[in-house]
């Protein structure tokens, strides 16, 4: 008799490539589908309010299309001094948010939500990574941007390659988040809705 669990199709609910690599470090086939939804923020919701809410819709619009999946659903914001900062979209802009970092710290807010229709499972979480700036002199602010060009990242900078020569220290339980999925949790929450890994 074979024992083995019946495989599950499971959908990233993003058009990130970022969480989309992330995921491939799992060795398991997945699909990719935009959930497309408003995120524009509500009012008086706070950055944890805001990602928890996103993450869950993202995971909500897909699964509803694809009841038999289960659908991974992640979202981030980075906050600083009570502020969301977005991606800076620009070198200017990104020498903005980098020269406004040097030397303080900046919460990085990353929700993930798994949903499975047809198992009726649905969980959520939400890291918080604590990223601590160096002093940063504005020569190598311009270097680093020159180099890598990080406009479509949160805070202007990649920490998964040359962006962490930026940074002081990172306090988090999950290493992964910063890039924008949270790996370990991911795991946990696949396993529960009934995906082998490894």
């Amino acid at each position: 008799m074979n024992s083995e669990p019946i495989p599950r199709k499971l959908i990233l609910a993003s058009s990130s490539k970022y969480r989309r690599m992330l995921l491939q470090r799992f060795g398991i086939p997945f699909d990719c589908q935009s959930p497309d939804i408003d995120e524009t923020v509500r009012n008086n919701e706070s950055p944890f309010e805001l990602v928890a809410r996103l993450a869950t819709t993202k995971a909500e619009t897909v699964n509803k299309k694809h009841t038999q999946a289960v659908v991974i659903g992640s979202d981030q914001v980075a906050v600083f001094d009570g502020q969301i900062i977005g991606q800076p979209g620009n070198h200017q802009a990104a020498v903005e948010q980098l020269t406004s970092f040097s030397g303080q710290v900046v919460e990085f807010l990353t929700a993930i939500s798994v949903q499975s229709a047809e198992c009726g499972y649905k969980e959520q979480y939400t890291d918080c990574t604590r990223v601590c700036f160096r002093t940063l002199q504005a020569e190598e602010i311009e270097r680093y941007l020159i180099k890598e060009k990080p406009f479509d990242c949160a805070g202007a900078f990649k920490a998964e390659s040359l962006g962490i020569v930026l940074f002081e220290s990172i306090n988090s339980d999950d290493p992964t988040a910063l890039i924008g999925l949270p790996l370990i949790r991911t795991a946990a929450m696949l396993r529960h809705a009934g995906i082998q890994l490894p």
